[in-house]
């Protein structure tokens, strides 16, 4: 017969139920979220190899390692990881405060499924890395669509307000260094060099002191505005790194053909930002994210960001994260908004419900004919719409505190993940983060009148010892 276990606490007993976190782990449904993301977990069949080997018959041929393994150490639970995830966004937190934060929090723990309190770090923070990357852009995806019908469940939405959306777009900014000239091209000169000799190729010169002198003086010349000095620089920096280049490729004929791949991956970047000048397209922004683009979103304050495009659907009402997709290559607003309500029609699915009208604003004229029957509405039409068309535009603008929330306190500012798949599943996870503040705060909006009516309830029926225990607190002490 189970028994508690006495000499640790449990977390039931240790926290406020009534806690909107607390009452957002009893309301998630944690099973269809495993029973959804187990497949992807599964140990896969492999093909196996062919050995060769002999026996007293003469030679045999066996295959090896074929099959289903469960070697190895086994997973941690689904919930445990997902509940990582959704916090991490939800709070604004890294992989290595989430882990500390966690093991300190206990509605952290309870969240994410624990009975007793653990004062330990639930997993190295490098496994919430490796989770994401398993679970990849669909199995994100399916994180943020259980935050969606969530809330549907509890109530806090309806049905019908899904069928009107608020799409905008917005840029992800990448993790990267401002890209000036003078930068990439040291950056270049420096990891051609080191990746070089870490193949074993023996360089004349590596430029390394110069690269420096020259990089130091670069930011000289340009605080100073001394533009003509600048050039000089600048061409000095191509003149090494082209040098170091033609060096590179000729004794790389002598390597594996293993080694040679991995070097050439960045002799080609190295190659690109040697040729491109400043008024090029399709230029190298950073040599470890060549997908990052240039996008300018006509802001004052800041022209331009370096990074990819993401679009973002919310609910017309109650500003519910619907949809979040990153889009590489800077494509015109209105080229992502058929992308955005074919992913949104997906994730609604299973509520039954489409979206039969998008407000936007003036970028995505004239696609009309590709989102039928989907209707678009933006004031560039103005006159055409209804009355009633007419006063949905008037909330066109709510998406743009959403968007600004998102960036700032569920970590959209700024993208850290590696490649165009990383942005991917990074715009996905920073919507469900916020789609977990805002199941928060609904518990906290639709809980406080329930509470309020059980009050007044009870000062109402509370009859004799109701009043008895109010009566007291009233009356003058005697003297």
């Amino acid at each position: 017969m189970a028994t508690d276990d006495f000499f640790r606490a449990r977390l039931d007993q240790m926290i406020d139920l009534r806690h909107p976190l607390s009452v957002l782990a009893t309301r998630m449904p944690w099973t269809d979220i495993e029973a959804a993301l187990a497949p992807v977990l599964a140990h896969r069949d492999r093909k196996g190899r062919m050995v060769e080997g002999a026996d007293m018959f003469g030679p045999t041929v066996a295959v090896a390692g074929a099959g289903i393994s469960n070697a190895g150490r086994p997973r941690l639970p689904i919930r445990l990881m997902v509940a990582l995830l959704y916090l991490k966004h939800a709070y604004n937190e890294s992989d290595e405060s989430l882990v500390e934060r966690w093991a300190q929090d206990v509605y952290f723990q309870f969240f994410s499924g624990q009975v007793y309190f653990e004062p330990r770090l639930p997993c190295d923070p490098a496994q919430i890395s490796r989770f994401r990357r398993v679970l990849g852009e669909a199995g994100v995806e399916q994180l943020l669509k259980t935050t969606i019908e969530a809330a549907v469940s509890m109530g806090a939405v309806k049905k019908t307000e899904f069928e009107r959306v608020i799409v905008d777009t917005t840029v992800q900014s990448k993790a990267i260094a401002h890209p000036t000239d003078s930068r990439l091209l040291e950056v270049a000169r420096e990891k051609v060099a080191r990746l070089a000799k870490r193949a074993g190729i023996q360089l004349k010169q590596t430029h390394e002191r110069e690269g420096k002198t020259l990089r130091r003086k670069a930011g000289g010349y340009a605080h100073a505005k001394q533009f003509k000095r600048l050039r000089g620089v600048l061409k000095r920096q191509r003149t090494i790194l082209g040098r170091l280049l033609r060096e590179v490729r000729r004794k790389m004929a002598g390597l594996t053909d293993d080694a040679r791949t991995r070097l050439d991956t960045w002799v080609q970047r190295a190659e690109r930002i040697h040729t491109q000048r400043p008024k090029d397209k399709d230029k190298l922004y950073a040599l470890h994210a060549p997908e990052a683009e240039c996008i300018g979103k006509g802001k004052a304050r800041n022209p331009y960001e370096f990074g990819v495009k993401v679009s973002l659907a919310v609910t017309h009402q109650h500003g519910l994260m619907v949809g979040a997709r990153s889009f590489t290559g800077n494509p015109y607003d209105g080229h992502t908004l058929a992308a955005q309500i074919e992913q949104t029609n997906t994730l609604l699915q299973d509520i039954g419900v489409k979206p039969t009208a998008a407000i936007v604003d003036l970028g995505y004229r004239g696609v009309d004919k590709e989102l039928a029957p989907v209707e678009v509405i933006h004031r560039g039409k103005f006159k055409s719409l209804t009355p009633q068309q007419k006063t949905w535009l008037k909330r066109r603008q709510a998406i743009e505190p959403l968007i600004g929330h998102t960036k700032a306190d569920h970590r959209m500012d700024r993208c850290w993940l590696k490649g165009a798949a990383g942005d991917a599943l990074h715009a996905v996870l920073c919507a469900a983060g916020f789609n977990i503040r805002w199941l928060l705060r609904a518990i906290a909006r639709l809980g406080l009148p329930g509470l309020l009516l059980a009050l007044f309830a009870l000062a109402l029926h509370g009859g004799a010892s109701g009043r008895n225990l109010v009566q007291p607190a009233l009356k003058p002490t005697p003297r």
